[in-house]
């Protein structure tokens, strides 16, 4: 297990936990490396629960048991490096961004990327759905696609993104681009474009969500917690960058036409420079 992938695992899994196995979620989080010291009596009292509950919650998180999660826990812990506390904010944000991008190889599926891509490439329209901050994630999205030659439908707000998925032509991928994977306004575009015979790509921070049920490939990233509400830029870090891997799997399928699109926008780009 890679650096960072623990993290990643346990955060992709949060969202389909019941209470207590997600209380135990949380204390794997809270303590990292520091699980190679405490036995499992140990989690389940800071988790308020049953060690039966930590164990079947480490079997839902994709481990053998509590003693398989405190290898993975050991593989992440640098030759002699200290757990780190009391970080302050510009450290911390840091390094939950370090954590989000090195826990991708855990949590993204190199054949749903591959797969997604392929659709992408092919497709005859492509119809992005998002809002709040992953809206920014989104405008991203639709301007690599359209520099590479894709023809692109970028709403302007969710009663638009309803209308454009039910008018969905043959041949269309719908990119649905949520943190929660909860957001109903996103999630009722996806499912209205699925009904229309589109597939659909979702890119959120978490495995199991109303979104991912709507989906045909779940690409997953992110997973950060709440900061004042909002989701922490770590995720959206994670999410811009399952854009731009798919981007570049797109430039090498659509060959000649993809780089003569990219062309066309590097001169744009030129034109409006000083």
């Amino acid at each position: 297990m890679e650096q960072n992938s623990l993290a990643a695992t346990v955060r992709a899994r949060l969202s389909g936990l019941h209470d207590a196995e997600a209380r135990v979620a949380q204390v794997v989080l809270d303590q990292g490396v520091r699980l190679v010291h405490l036995s499992v009596n140990d989690v389940a009292k800071l988790a308020g629960t049953s060690a039966s509950t930590v164990v079947r919650s480490c079997r839902r998180l994709g481990f053998g048991g509590y003693q398989e999660l405190k290898i993975a826990a050991a593989r992440e812990a640098p030759p002699g490096a200290e757990p780190q506390d009391d970080l302050d904010p510009l450290a911390a944000t840091v390094r939950a961004a370090r954590e989000a991008l090195g826990g991708l190889s855990a949590t993204l599926s190199r054949a749903d990327l591959k797969a997604a891509a392929e659709a992408l490439s092919g497709a005859s329209r492509v119809l992005l759905a998002a809002t709040g901050l992953s809206g920014a994630t989104a405008t991203d999205a639709a301007y690599r696609l359209r520099a590479l030659g894709l023809p692109v439908d970028l709403p302007p707000d969710p009663l638009t993104a309803h209308l454009a998925a039910e008018l969905l032509p043959d041949h269309a991928v719908c990119l649905a681009i949520s943190h929660s994977g909860a957001t109903r306004s996103t999630v009722e575009t996806a499912r209205r474009a699925r009904a229309a015979g589109a597939r659909v790509v979702a890119v959120t921070s978490y495995a199991s969500s109303p979104l991912t049920e709507e989906s045909t490939w779940v690409l997953v990233g992110g997973g950060q917690d709440l900061v004042f509400g909002m989701e922490a830029v770590a995720s959206r870090l994670a999410h811009l960058t399952i854009v731009d891997t798919l981007s570049m799997i797109v430039l090498a399928l659509r060959g000649g036409a993809a780089e003569r699109a990219v062309s066309a926008s590097a001169e744009v780009t030129a034109s409006h420079s000083y």
